[in-house]
């Protein structure tokens, strides 16, 4: 245990200097930033923010379907989330005849909510750091097979004594700093959660792609649902005779606004970081997988765009799937931007330098880097390989939905259209034949290939007056057992040592900050574990002679509105709400606030999660970031990092003005 106790006292020391505004922040451990965070303005304590005994902001915040944030805000189990987190229900719930997508959809009573099968939202019970349970029996002298085995051993016997018999318990132990610690979770899972409330798309998801990842924004990105309880407040199978949920706490709602260099703080569940990468792989994500993945999905999304401009049906269907296509596409082009724009690669090579240099003489990294160089070379070919499979040739939806058993037919068959999966068949597997080395392809796709003498007398065959369900489970059975049997193993066994390098190179890099002094913040890369981050409200400059303020205004709306345009055609009343100024008690400076940034870090999965002002009240709802900052996954640069977020009083605006279901408001606790 003396390489653990060593780690622990380097991260201790890594963490007492902090720079900028960077870092998700474990919250059981937040007592160590909290001098940081009330220097610039934060006015709670760290009890406040997570407590065991006591309910704390943590209480308000759910994990979201699995994928989101949301946050509780009235003492009835009202919760608000992103309108695109919440698109698939909004989806599952519109027709032709009751298209909420672009009509939106509030319910007016109790009785009026909808239902979501399957939508879950689970309430972080407590976390603790579990590390010497986990590595319990473990010696220096151990293989790595039996240090596994030893582990997962250990995580079982902590999960399974947390879990009891409480069925509606979520157990998980997940590591950090790649396996050098470890925290169990146990969260409390709510599975009656209904639909209250959503915006037009043409509020909820103004600007469409066009905006995506852009500043400035006047996204009305919100929807509102309703976390239902048995009688006793537990968790409950849907029933009619389930009561709304009370929660320990909920958010009051600051409607006094936001202005710029004020505090902020983000709770939520961030998807996947990964700040300590080596330079090879950062140099593969911007020059390599990223360009060629934008393709592909560029391929995919022109076919859908072009059909879904085509017919109203259609683009009901297509909305939620191409809002996923192309949301990673887009985000993809401003991250390897970045990547190459901040000279991260050039930075990282000339930070291994010094490294490599001070590990000398240290056995245990004196070859680490050079390791990294040769691992990471073995399998950038294969790599490339993987992506082509996930992106292009199992991207086809008939493939994968044959391949994968046929789940879930009936809502494939609802939102399936077969010219724009045959059109994605052709573009994507001539980019896979064009792209891909011979070496590396199946022999079943190159038999087919020389069988039709073309991918598109191949995609002839497969998509006849209906798809060959039996051809597509081929294509996907054959392709994949090629991979899984020939790649996968190699990708596997080349990625463990991956790992288990940085496991050491974690522990080699605080060593060697302690060592030089260093200022570097260490925090653990995201892992859709509940984390904080906080920053403030600032604007930024892009390019030479460019400053964006912080604050976006409806004024931005009525300036982009164009009933031609669907993702930019508001609804007529919005308009007449302008053109009267009827703004009711929202109204400010004119007009009324709809979106903000700040200096916050945060990525995928913390779309949803509250923004809190100094008093831990709700300003705002994050849902992006902007295009310029997308590299914060794997560098944060202050300059230009920035989180967006709904202003609160939009969202109020909205449901009181637009929607005319003030019952909601009342619900609420406003701060005015």
């Amino acid at each position: 245990m003396k390489r653990f106790a060593l780690f622990l006292l380097a991260l201790c020391a890594g963490v007492s200097v902090l720079r900028a505004d960077e870092g998700m922040w474990l919250p059981s451990e937040i007592y160590k930033n909290i001098q940081d965070m009330q220097a610039k303005g934060f006015k709670l304590t760290a009890e406040d923010i997570y407590s065991i005994n006591n309910s704390s902001l943590k209480d308000a915040v759910v994990h979201f379907g699995g994928g989101c944030t949301g946050e509780i805000i009235s003492s009835e189990g009202l919760l608000i989330t992103n309108h695109h987190c919440g698109y698939g229900q909004i989806q599952s719930h519109s027709s032709v005849e009751h298209d909420y997508l672009t009509d939106g959809f509030w319910a007016m009573t109790r009785d009026q909510e909808l239902p979501n099968p399957g939508l879950t939202v689970s309430f972080l019970e407590y976390m603790e750091d579990v590390t010497e349970q986990v590595l319990k029996g473990y010696k220096p002298t151990m293989t790595e097979e039996q240090r596994i085995a030893l582990v997962d051993k250990n995580i079982k016997a902590i999960e399974k004594k947390a879990k009891g018999d409480v069925p509606y318990l979520k157990v998980q132990v997940k590591a950090l700093y790649y396996g050098n610690v470890y925290y169990l979770y146990v969260f409390k899972v709510y599975s009656d959660v209904r639909l209250v409330g959503a915006p037009p798309s043409s509020i909820g998801k103004f600007g469409g792609d066009t905006d995506n990842w852009m500043w400035p924004r006047h996204t009305g990105d919100f929807s509102l649902f309703r976390v239902y309880a048995g009688k006793d407040n537990e968790p409950a199978e849907y029933s009619k005779d389930n009561v709304p949920y009370t929660p320990k706490r909920f958010f009051k709602i600051n409607a006094k606004g936001i202005g710029e260099g004020d505090f902020t703080m983000v709770y939520g569940f961030p998807g996947r970081t990964n700040e300590y990468l080596i330079s090879d792989a950062a140099r593969y994500t911007a020059q390599v997988s990223n360009p060629h993945k934008i393709a592909l999905r560029t391929l995919r999304l022109d076919i859908q765009n072009a059909e879904m401009a085509k017919d109203k049906a259609i683009r009901i269907k297509y909305a939620s799937k191409n809002a996923s296509v192309s949301n990673a596409w887009k985000k993809w082009q401003g991250e390897a931007k970045g990547i190459i724009k901040m000279r991260a690669v050039e930075n990282k090579e000339e930070f291994e330098a010094k490294f490599t240099e001070w590990s000398k003489g240290k056995p245990e990294y004196e070859r680490l880097v050079a390791k990294f160089h040769e691992l990471y070379s073995a399998i950038e070919e294969l790599s490339l390989v993987q992506d082509y499979q996930s992106e292009a040739l199992n991207a086809v939806e008939i493939v994968s939905f044959a391949g994968r058993g046929q789940r879930g037919a009936e809502k494939f068959w609802k939102d399936y259209h077969m010219p724009i999966d045959k059109a994605s068949f052709i573009a994507l597997y001539n980019a896979y034949n064009k792209n891909i080395a011979d070496k590396y392809k199946s022999p079943y796709f190159k038999e087919k290939l020389a069988e039709y003498g073309s991918i598109e007398k191949w995609a002839d065959a497969l998509f006849t007056e209906q798809p060959n369900l039996e051809m597509a489970a081929e294509i996907y059975k054959e392709t994949n057992k090629h991979f899984r049997e020939n790649y996968a193993p190699v990708l596997d066994s080349v990625n463990k040592e991956i790992t288990l390098l940085y496991r050491t190179y974690m522990r080699g890099m605080m060593e060697y900050n302690k060592a030089t002094r260093g200022t570097k913040v260490f925090y653990p890369d995201a892992n859709s574990t509940l984390r904080v981050a906080y920053g403030h409200v600032k604007g930024y400059s892009p390019s030479d002679a460019v400053y964006y303020t912080p604050v976006s205004s409806l004024d931005g709306i009525i300036q982009k509105d164009n009933p031609e345009i669907y993702d930019y055609n508001i609804p007529q009343k919005l308009r007449d709400l302008h053109a009267a100024k009827d703004y009711g008690q929202w109204e400010v400076n004119g007009s009324i606030p709809v979106a903000f940034i700040a200096t916050n870090h945060t990525t995928g999965g913390n779309s949803g999660s509250p923004v809190l002002d100094a008093e831990g009240n709700l300003i705002g709802v994050n849902f992006d970031r902007v295009w310029e900052g997308t590299m914060s996954d794997v560098v944060f640069d202050p300059e230009v990092c920035r989180n967006i977020s709904l202003d609160i009083r939009f969202a109020l605006f909205v449901i009181d003005r637009l929607a005319g279901a003030n019952h909601l408001i009342e619900e609420m606790e406003i701060v005015k």
